[in-house]
């Protein structure tokens, strides 16, 4: 999914206020306050389920009041919850690894119950099938969020300029070719931004790095900054792409490129490479996301509620194209959520070919040494902006 600066510094250092967090799997019961949170829900999310279109339904269904806050990543919503706001929050949609690896062992989430939400798998496409990975706790024991939105993200181009089977091919050495220096944009997402870059410097972004991979990383990230013609965020990299100001854009993918290509522009399109350096020689990112509910002391009722709701076939495709970005969701597998996906829908989040770049990519995960390159990468930013 887009996506845009992160700027949360020693992530992986668990934070000494929540090192006695109730564990994942602590139970809650009703008190009287719990009982007056009955007709509230409170959502931090990606943009989409903070739509009015997702919301207001279940608003007038409930009764009840809902507010939704969308943030731009995804560790900066997990350290909200970090610093006290686990009393503030029902739900958080978050990308794949940070529920599993991050906010369960940390005890910042509940788990659901599994004979309730389970069978809401079997409906989803069949990667999803339960116990699907990434909705479950580390010891594959507890359910511990929904998934919904997903899709590949690597980099997009105008395929007017650069032809789909040629950027497939040449994949990140595009961004190794000096012909091609302020040809191409690059959108602000820094953890996109740092997988990018170590796939262009030929490395797995998901290990821990040697010397000499640190090395190559900041080179590159000197060499991708000062060769680009334009930085910024989805809608003006899109806009540079159809104007023809810029042939190619990373970070992207179906999630950034899909509003251009809704509005028409068939030629912005989102490539995920034949090969490249991750495990199984294989060139392309997918994110998925996960909706967990928060280890909030007076957790809503509304919060399991809600999670039931957007499974729908109705819904579900409201979620998919909410406004904002437009994105493939796991009940598609669900004929009756499928077929209300119109031709040119389809289209927008490049249907036609998401099984084989989905078998082309490896799932977003976390960078291990993420701070020190996101450190150099930033220093070669702010470099090419004062050069």
């Amino acid at each position: 999914m887009l996506k845009t600066p992160l700027s949360r510094r020693n992530f992986m250092q668990r934070s000494t206020a929540f090192a006695a967090a109730v564990a994942a799997g602590a139970k809650f019961t009703t008190t009287p306050a719990h009982a007056a949170r009955e007709k509230e829900l409170n959502i931090l999310c990606w943009e989409g389920y903070n739509s009015a279109q997702v919301l207001d339904p279940f608003r007038q269904d409930k009764g009840a009041t809902v507010k939704a806050e969308s943030l731009t990543n995804d560790p900066t919503m997990v350290n909200r919850l970090r610093a006290g706001e686990t009393k503030i929050w029902d739900l958080i949609n978050v990308n794949n690894p940070w529920a599993r690896k991050i906010m369960a062992p940390e005890g910042l989430i509940k788990p659901l119950d599994r004979a309730t939400f389970e069978p809401y798998f079997d409906k989803m496409m069949p990667a999803f099938k339960a116990p699907y990975k990434w909705a479950m706790d580390e010891k594959g024991e507890q359910l511990i969020g929904m998934a919904q939105r997903f899709g590949p993200y690597c980099f997009v181009v105008n395929t007017d300029k650069v032809s789909r089977k040629t950027a497939e091919d040449q994949g990140w050495n595009l961004w190794n070719d000096p012909a091609n220096d302020k040809k191409y944009g690059v959108l602000e997402s820094d953890d996109w931004n740092v997988f990018n870059i170590c796939c262009i410097a030929g490395f797995d972004p998901f290990k821990v790095h040697n010397d000499d991979e640190v090395a190559k990383f900041t080179e590159t990230a000197k060499r991708v900054f000062k060769g680009a013609k334009v930085v910024g965020d989805i809608a003006t990299m899109n806009q540079s792409l159809v104007s023809g100001e810029i042939d190619f854009h990373l970070t992207g993918g179906t999630y950034s490129a899909s509003p251009a290509r809704a509005d028409g522009a068939a030629n912005i399109r989102g490539i995920t490479p034949n090969s490249g350096p991750m495990e199984g020689g294989k060139g392309g990112i997918v994110w998925i996301e996960i909706t967990s509910p928060v280890n909030n002391p007076e957790l809503s009722p509304l919060a399991t509620e809600f999670l039931k709701y957007v499974q729908d076939p109705k819904v579900a495709h409201t979620v998919a194209f909410a406004e904002g970005t437009f994105n493939p969701v796991a009940q598609m597998g669900n004929k009756e959520c499928f077929d209300l996906f119109t031709k040119e829908e389809l289209d927008a989040i490049q249907w036609d070919s998401l099984e084989e770049e989905v078998a082309r990519s490896v799932e977003y995960d976390i960078v291990p040494d993420y701070d020190k390159l996101l450190d150099i990468m930033t220093a070669a930013k702010k470099e090419a902006s004062a050069g």
